[in-house]
């Protein structure tokens, strides 16, 4: 039997020829035009005939050879100008969808990305002269990693770190309970490290795709840890790696009986008769969804106020993405998930990595395979490589209403057990946090889904990417953020008018959090009737 695979082929070739054909002859001959007067300008500048062009920041270039060095230096120079010339050629087909036009850019990017000097060894320095120090041991043990990656069978590059990570003891170490559990999750309560507490509690609703304790990494850069020690009495939903009996669980179960049960299992915990949220990107549309269901069932009032970081609602700008949302693409999908019941974690960890290449794919190829170097450990890929699955029901009504219909823009668009959704009747607080480097949700995407709920919401935009613009503790003092009161119909013009402030938006956060509660504290929270200790047994879960 021919493997499924989760996407359809034809879609992407058929892409590649409705770009194509957009091509006016014209605009292609004034670019080949350009391209020759940008290659007559680099001859010249690599024979020293006139100053070289400035290049492009780029991390896959930092060492000094690639610019001290003539050779080095002009393999770097010409690879960016021809995938600037490439990527200007790719944009010039005018027709087709946005999905389209989407996917022909990420398989440029996949080429360019895959041929960067880089990643060759005659034409890497580093790689010259660590085969030269080596005797050429390095590719030797290099081909012996290849080997074991090819064999092993996941379809992607193994990071092979020089130190690892023990989850309970030097990472998702953060001292807590689960209080609750059932078939989608497991409820932690962190134990209390202030005498008093704020009156309202916290509970976190992450994403599917990984594991919850990205916001519980080391002791220095948790974040449950640093709430604790704040004052806060801290919740945190732990999704279950689903398989084959969770196929018919769709996002109307991860909402009622996921989100909404995880809810009244903390009020019940915590002694309380409201709470705050706060949730990471797809928990963040979740939860938007929760939030207007609680609204329907006039419920609202179980939640204080709601905190969400890189989500987003409005889906009508997917950058990157639009390229995987295509109906064919969709269909074949399907058709995937159809004989297991879920999506692999190592499937969409090939996704993801496809997404940020450079970053998650070439760059262990040169550490792994050409210079044999194990690479510095991080907490952070660590989590990123602990996946979980999806299951079938789940992937299937994201990916076709909320996705590809786009559904919470519209007013009863979606619904969840028979209860229509509308966002815009959300009353309740909102503080919605973007990050300005953000691959997966881009910070004016989620800047347009602000102004689809019907209440008070407050914007901030965070520095740095998805992942480590949310892991900015205080103490490290990086990234900054910016805030502005108006909101203009525009994102850029919401940038033009903000004020730049330097560190974390954590403070910020709770600042916030503190504007929107009642004010009032209380001696901190004894976890009782513990079922076992955090991280819990839900996290270790990976078959």
């Amino acid at each position: 039997m021919i493997a499924s695979q989760p996407y359809d082929p034809l879609a992407i070739w058929r892409a590649m020829a409705d770009q194509a054909s957009g091509v006016s002859p014209s605009a292609l001959l004034e670019v080949q035009a350009q391209a020759a007067r940008e290659w007559s300008d680099f001859w010249l500048a690599a024979w020293g005939l006139k100053p070289p062009a400035d290049a492009p920041r780029d991390r896959r270039f930092a060492a000094p050879a690639w610019s001290d060095d003539p050779y080095y230096r002009a393999l770097r120079d010409a690879y960016h100008l021809a995938s600037r010339q490439l990527k200007a050629a790719g944009a010039l087909g005018a027709g087709g969808s946005n999905s389209n036009r989407a996917m022909v850019g990420f398989l440029l990017d996949q080429f360019l990305n895959a041929v960067s000097p880089a990643n060759f060894a005659l034409t890497n320095p580093d790689v010259v002269a660590r085969t030269l120090e080596t005797g050429g041991q390095n590719l030797v043990n290099g081909f012996q990693h290849l080997v074991e990656d090819v064999m092993a069978g996941r379809g992607i590059v193994r990071r092979r770190a020089s130190g690892d990570f023990v989850k309970g003891e030097t990472i998702a170490a953060t001292p807590g309970e689960v209080v609750f559990q059932n078939h989608l999750f497991q409820l932690i309560q962190y134990t209390p490290t202030t005498a008093d507490v704020a009156a309202e509690p916290l509970l976190y609703v992450p994403p599917l795709v990984n594991k919850f304790y990205m916001i519980d990494l080391q002791p220095k850069s948790s974040l449950v840890k640093w709430l604790v020690d704040q004052g806060r009495t801290v919740f945190v939903i732990s999704w279950i790696n689903p398989d084959d009996r969770h196929r018919d669980c769709g996002v109307e179960h991860y909402v009622l009986n996921g989100i909404v049960e995880a809810i009244d299992a903390a009020r019940r915990a915590a002694g309380t008769e409201k709470l705050d949220l706060f949730a990471f990107c797809l928990g963040g549309t979740l939860v938007s969804v929760a939030l207007a269901w609680l609204e329907a069932q006039g419920r609202s009032g179980e939640v204080n106020s709601a905190t969400l970081i890189g989500s987003m609602v409005d889906f009508a700008d997917m950058r990157d993405w639009a390229a995987f949302v295509n109906e064919a693409h969709l269909d074949a999908l399907d058709a995937h998930l159809a004989r297991r019941g879920f999506i692999e974690a190592t499937e969409l960890q090939q996704l993801f990595a496809a997404v940020r290449a450079n970053d998650l794919i070439w760059s262990s190829v040169i550490n792994h395979y050409l210079l044999d170097k194990p690479a510095p450990p991080s907490d952070l890929l660590y989590w990123f490589e602990d996946g979980a699955r999806i299951p079938q029901a789940f992937l299937r009504s994201y990916n076709r209403d909320l996705l590809f219909s786009n559904a919470l823009r519209e007013p009863n668009g979606f619904a969840v057990g028979g209860v229509a959704i509308d966002v815009k009747t959300v009353t309740t607080p909102m503080l919605l946090i973007a990050l300005k480097d953000d691959h997966v949700s881009a910070w004016e995407a989620v800047y347009d889904g602000a102004r689809l709920f019907g209440g008070e919401v407050t914007f901030v935009l965070g520095g740095s990417g998805h992942n480590a613009g949310v892991i900015n503790p205080p103490a490290a003092n990086k990234h900054g953020y910016w805030t502005n009161d108006a909101q203009p119909d525009a994102a850029a013009e919401w940038l033009a008018g903000a004020t730049k402030h330097d560190g974390s938006w954590w403070p910020f956060w709770t600042g916030w959090l503190d504007a929107h509660g009642s004010g009032e504290h209380g001696p901190a929270r004894a976890i009782e009737n513990g079922i076992e200790p955090a991280p819990g047994s839900y996290v270790a879960i990976a078959h």
